[in-house]
This record gives C-alpha cells, structure tokens and sequence, in this order.
C-alpha cells in the first residue's frame, strides 16, 4: 500500500530519471457513453455498427462489449457529444439490420487519462491509477489502455475530484487540470 506522500521514486524504484512513468493527466467532458444493448451476438455485427458509423462520420474512442449467456451482448461506445444528433440518427435508420433491443445515451460522462512512455514498462501503474479513484469511491463506467495511456470514463460530477486523486497519487499535483482532451478532434 502506498501513502500520498511517497515520490515517483518510491512508487517505482526502477525508474531512471531520464524514464518518466507519468508525463501527465488529462481528462475531457465532453464526450457520451452510447450503450446497444441486447445486439446479437455474432460475428460481424460490431464490424457493421462501426462501420455504419464511420460511414457518417463518427470518430468512436472507448468501445467496450460485454457478452451474454442469451447469445445477446451490450455495446458501449463514446465520442464527441457534438456528434450525438449523428450517432442517434444512424443507429435509428440501422436498427432493423442491427436487431439491438434498445439505445442507451449517458451525456453526463466524463474521461480522466493518465499518459507516459514509461508505462509501458513499469508494472502497477494501473492499480495505482484505480486505486486513486477507489480512494475517492468514484465509479469506473470504462476503461480503455493503450502502451502509453490508461483512461476511465467516470461520471461526469466526479471528473473533477478524479482529475485531482490520480495528480495527488501520481505526485503530479497542480491547483489547476494542465491538459484538456477534446474528444474526438484528436487535439
């Protein structure tokens, strides 16, 4: 177990001082959580709501699937709100072709991201990063790594005090975010 006052060092002792783990923290409001639920679970039909999606233009971020034992399975998505009149109008002209049972949108999300090269070779980072959260009793909604990146969709009044928690358990602390995502721009 770990205490907020411990350095970098101390948390990872491998880490050499030209190797940062953790180059920073950024988070992003203004995305939303798209569920399909109950969709067949088949091959192909992710293939075809992505498809569907790209073909208007959607830029997707977090996909999870979670399967059921009823041959069903739920699809979660997230992407710019500024492209939810999108998401909402393809999903509605696909419906009879995608046989999902019904659409759940969550606008109030939030993502919190953590990125550094070093991740990649350092163990723990993750259950430093949830544990952070855990303190805070903030619900993870997604999640969503890469080599350099962990990122967590949480709800969006706690994406704030999420921010702050992973600053303080990563020795990063700032009175201010220092770096803002805007979903789906790539910026």
């Amino acid at each position: 177990m770990t205490n907020d006052n411990q350095s970098m060092g101390d948390l990872f002792p491998d880490l050499g001082p030209e190797d940062p783990v953790v180059s920073g923290i950024a988070h992003d409001k203004s995305e939303v959580q798209v569920t399909l639920r109950r969709i067949p679970d088949v091959p192909g039909v992710s293939a075809s709501v992505f498809t569907s999606l790209a073909e208007a233009g959607v830029n997707v971020d977090m996909i999870v699937q979670a399967a059921a034992s009823t041959g069903t399975a739920d699809i979660s998505f997230t992407a710019s709100e500024a492209q939810l009149r999108q998401i909402e109008q393809v999903l509605a002209d696909k419906r009879e072709e995608l046989k999902y049972e019904s659409v759940d949108i969550n606008k109030e999300v939030g993502k919190v991201a953590l990125v550094g090269v070093g991740m990649k070779t350092h163990s723990g980072i993750a259950a430093t990063f949830f544990r952070a959260l855990s303190e805070k009793n903030i619900n993870v909604l997604m999640i969503s790594t890469s080599e350099i990146r962990i990122s967590a969709m949480v709800p969006l009044e706690d994406l704030e005090d999420a921010v702050r928690a992973i600053h303080t358990k990563f020795n990063l602390d700032s009175d201010q975010v220092e770096a803002v995502v805007y979903g789906g721009t790539g910026r």
